[in-house]
């Protein structure tokens, strides 16, 4: 019997050894190349809301990539053709967002920036597919304002704006 016992815990300590090896480390985010550069945090932006229909998406590395009480902010006109504004936290985006229906792959096709100091204003501009690479369905322009705090880069807010026929892209 105390063979067996032994056999037992001995089973029941190796199998809680493996299964706290195989859980997703709590502290993967934020990843290293999603912080370090202007490059690498807007690139990281646009990765996080990007995928196919039915795919949750990574929420925690968007969070690792935004100060807490970021604020985020969706603008454009309503059907009567009246200027809009949504503005929320990270978590009521997220929220809203939800698990996309359709593909969502959201792409940048150019970008300005201006910095002084520790802050930078990224301009950007997107196109939406449906599907990876596929025909482009929306474009518009993200205004990302960054934080570099010596060590890494955050996102303080975003908003946007899309593309629709009586307010084109600007020619440059």
């Amino acid at each position: 019997m105390n063979h067996k016992r032994s056999t037992s815990i001995a089973l029941f300590l190796l199998m809680c050894f493996i299964g706290n090896a195989q859980e997703p480390n709590k502290n993967e985010y934020p990843l290293k190349a999603d912080v370090v550069s202007i490059d690498g945090i807007i690139k990281a932006y646009y990765d996080v809301i990007s995928g196919p229909a039915g795919q949750p998406r990574n929420w925690e590395r968007d969070f690792s990539l935004h100060i807490p009480n970021a604020l985020i902010s969706v603008t454009g006109k309503d059907k009567n053709d009246k200027p809009f504004i949504i503005s929320q936290n990270l978590t009521e985006y997220h929220k809203s967002f939800g698990i996309p229906k359709d593909g969502f792959w959201e792409y940048e096709i150019k970008r300005e920036i201006q910095n002084f100091g520790n802050i930078t204003h990224v301009w950007t501009t997107y196109e939406i597919t449906k599907e990876k690479n596929g025909a482009v369905i929306e474009r518009g322009i993200n205004s990302i304002q960054l934080y570099n705090d010596g060590n890494r880069w955050w996102i303080l807010s975003w908003m946007y704006d899309s593309e629709r026929s009586n307010n084109p892209l600007p020619k440059k």
